[in-house]
């Protein structure tokens, strides 16, 4: 995918408020960082923003923490947040970095749309991996619950496999998830895509 480049992107993520220059100095301490004990949900792969914005504005009791990698995709996102959002942070990193940033901190884990990686020798690169599966393991607090939405069939099928192979049990699953679902917040892919009548598939796991 060709990511297009972002007029004055350095600056803008220089003057943002929200975003955490370096995570791995809040490992452990990412409820003094938010001032506050509420749960911590975390958001791989944030794109342009609008899921996790929207959801920070709806659930003012709940810190939201999104991790993008590509600087332009972050600075597309980060004018779109309004002042004053004390619940949202936002990380530039690679998630294969993420044990790194937090130790066992983490309640809720979103995948929305993550690469599918389809060929098989980049499986292991998948964010529902039995290797990120594994990373995950540390960043959990208590209960771990993980909610994932895809429009590949493929990659959704393997997270069925892999998830129940680690021992996570599924507590909804939809195969045409806008019609069996209401009140979706979607991220601007979802929005794109959905307009176009495709299924989306969903998931929500969770693991003792």
């Amino acid at each position: 995918m060709r990511l297009r480049n972002v007029k004055n992107k350095e600056k803008i993520l220089k003057e943002c408020p929200y975003l955490v220059e370096n995570g791995e100095d809040c490992k452990g301490k990412w409820q003094e960082v938010f001032g506050n004990s509420n749960p911590i949900y975390l958001e791989i792969g944030m794109g342009k923003g609008n899921f996790l914005i929207q959801n920070a504005l709806l659930h003012k009791d709940i810190n939201y923490i999104g991790i993008e990698r590509f600087d332009s995709v972050l600075a597309r996102a980060i004018p779109k947040i309004p002042e004053g959002l004390s619940n949202l942070k936002i990380l530039r990193m690679d998630a294969v970095e993420i044990e790194k940033v937090f130790d066992h901190e983490i309640h809720h884990l979103f995948l929305n749309f993550s690469d599918p990686w389809p060929k098989a020798r980049h499986a292991f690169r998948r964010l529902t991996s039995p290797l990120f599966l594994k990373r995950y393991e540390s960043i959990f607090c208590g209960e771990k619950e993980i909610e994932m939405k895809t429009d590949n069939e493929a990659l959704f099928v393997y997270s069925l496999q892999t998830l129940t192979q680690a021992g996570y049990a599924l507590f909804d699953l939809s195969f045409h998830y806008h019609k069996t679902h209401t009140d979706i917040i979607m991220s601007e892919y979802e929005m794109r895509f959905s307009k176009q009548g495709n299924a989306v598939f969903y998931l929500f796991a969770k693991k003792r």
